[in-house]
């Protein structure tokens, strides 16, 4: 009476109740399959790093005495789709039953779905136990409200599992501390360098070429930087508390051209690939801190909090909330093509030329760099959401549906209409110039806003006012900006606007 247990390459959750003991007659079924490498293109870093995540979990539950079908890439016998994995391995075991864990991709989740319908014998689903919320809990929090509002969530959500609490208040006397979390970077304090790896994968590599896997970026094949396993994960963890927390929060948002990671912790991956749970890497944190307390503000960890208490779990929740409607909205009617600088680089744009280098380089950029320079030049150019989606869920090594979209199609391109973002993240070259020092070496000038080298953010930022203005009409954070709008000199706007427009028609001379 054998029973097959699909895991997923997400799923890498080695606290999962699933483990707690073993049993000769459960198999663990895993695969890497041209499924997953083509829904869309994905940059080789993030192919890599699933893949060898994988192979590192499957080792380690077989050392644990668990039994594991796994199918490398290149296996013969790997039928590369979902559902004919599926059937093969329940035959070939005889399985009387099958189960899963829920995925958190609405893709999989139907696909799965469906599968288990067309199954004769008897199937399970249960929760993959990485969150600190359920599918629907954001849902039913808003229920009868007329706006979603990630403060109100974030602040129940403290409240609920007493993180950064103290007798019912919120530690620091207040919730947010993000005014706290903007300061610019401008070589001090000394930034130590990262917790980094030297894998070799040059193997693997070498088979994904072999078999023609469509990719695109840079990857070091002999020095792969990233954690692939539940130690280096942890190795991760440990040096952010130890050597990066005490200056996180003020630095978040800070820009610089040498510098790549700042105080991040380049977590995201292992936490996403379920290496490391939310409430893992939150307890670890909040305990180092206030064992620390006289050393680290609460405004360093209190950003750090907000964002996987608060905002990743807010982001999951409007996911499963509003697909899969969600993943065809485009209220902004922008249907402009990606410029080819997305695949190169290679730009005169200083601070585009950095932010999208780095992610073809490292499959990695921080939110900033992801929301204001990137996501804001891409709503700024009114491109197609669903081009900017795609890159942005193919590049990023952390990049899985039910976080990259929300953040791309909602906060960053405010094509959901609202949904997630109040108003559109959209800003001038002064915001940019602002946060760092992208601007300082740029063939164009940050202040100036008509002529060759003008800033290319200044002129598209009043031509989008100008072109959604309607759009933005009833939107009261809009006001000020619209009000500034109406009140422009109608030569210097139509200056603005032909200037725009040639860099919205030809995006690649820029």
């Amino acid at each position: 009476m054998k029973t097959v247990r699909l895991i997923l390459g997400d799923q890498l959750n080695l606290k999962h109740s699933w483990f707690s003991s073993t049993n000769e007659n459960v198999v663990y079924l895993m695969a890497e399959m041209q499924q997953e490498t083509s829904y869309v293109k994905h940059h080789i870093q993030k192919v890599v790093a699933f893949f060898v995540a994988m192979r590192n979990f499957a080792a380690e539950l077989e050392e644990k005495g668990h039994t594991v079908a796994y199918f490398k890439i290149n296996d013969e016998a790997n039928p590369q789709e979902l559902s004919k994995l599926i059937k093969q391995v329940l035959t070939k075991e005889n399985a009387t039953s099958f189960e899963y864990q829920l995925p958190d991709e609405y893709r999989l989740d139907k696909q799965l779905k469906e599968i288990t319908e067309e199954l004769t014998i008897e199937t399970k689903s249960v929760d993959t136990e990485h969150f600190y919320t359920s599918r629907y809990e954001l849902r039913d929090f808003f229920e009868g409200k007329k706006q979603l509002i990630m403060e109100s969530f974030y602040r129940m959500m403290r409240k609920k599992h007493n993180v950064l609490m103290s007798n019912k208040n919120p530690e620091g006397g207040k919730w947010n501390f993000d005014h706290s979390n903007r300061k610019k970077w401008s070589g001090e304090p000394e930034i130590p360098h990262e917790r980094g790896f030297r894998k070799d994968v040059s193997e693997l590599v070498a088979t994904l070429k072999k078999l023609k896997i469509e990719t695109f970026g840079e990857i070091e094949e002999t020095n792969f930087n990233w954690p692939t396993s539940r130690a280096d994960a942890l190795s991760v963890l440990n040096h952010f508390c130890k050597s990066l927390l005490i200056h996180f929060g003020d630095y978040q948002d800070a820009l610089h051209t040498n510098e790549k990671y700042l105080f991040h912790s380049r977590l995201s991956f292992a936490m996403n690939s379920k290496m490391l749970s939310p409430k893992e890497v939150i307890d670890k944190v909040v305990d180092y801190y206030y064992e620390h307390k006289n050393e680290i503000d609460i405004s360093q960890v209190e950003g750090f909090i907000r964002q996987i208490l608060g905002w990743r779990e807010y982001m999951r929740g409007i996911y499963w909330k509003e697909m899969p409607k969600y993943k065809t909205l485009n209220k902004l009617d922008n249907h402009n093509k990606l410029p080819n600088f997305y695949w190169t680089g290679k730009t005169k744009m200083n601070c585009l030329k950095h932010a999208i280098g780095q992610s073809l380089e490292d499959a990695y950029a921080h939110h900033i760099q992801r929301l204001m320079v990137v996501g804001n030049f891409s709503l700024l150019a009114q491109l197609n959401p669903d081009e900017v989606d795609n890159w942005y869920l193919g590049v990023y090594i952390d990049a899985i549906e039910w976080v990259e979209i929300t953040n791309t199609r909602g906060m960053s391109q405010f094509a959901d209409g609202g949904i997630v973002a109040t108003k559109p993240y959209v800003s001038s070259a002064n915001y940019i110039n602002k946060m760092g020092n992208y601007c300082k070496e740029c063939e164009y000038s940050h202040t100036k806003k008509i002529g060759n080298n003008a800033c290319p953010f200044n002129s598209l930022y009043w031509n989008f006012l100008d072109d959604k203005k309607d759009y933005f009409k009833g939107n009261q954070r809009m006001a000020m900006m619209l009000n500034l709008l109406e009140k422009k000199d109608a030569d210097e706007l139509a200056e603005l606007k032909e200037r725009a427009q040639k860099i919205i028609q030809n995006p690649d001379d820029f």
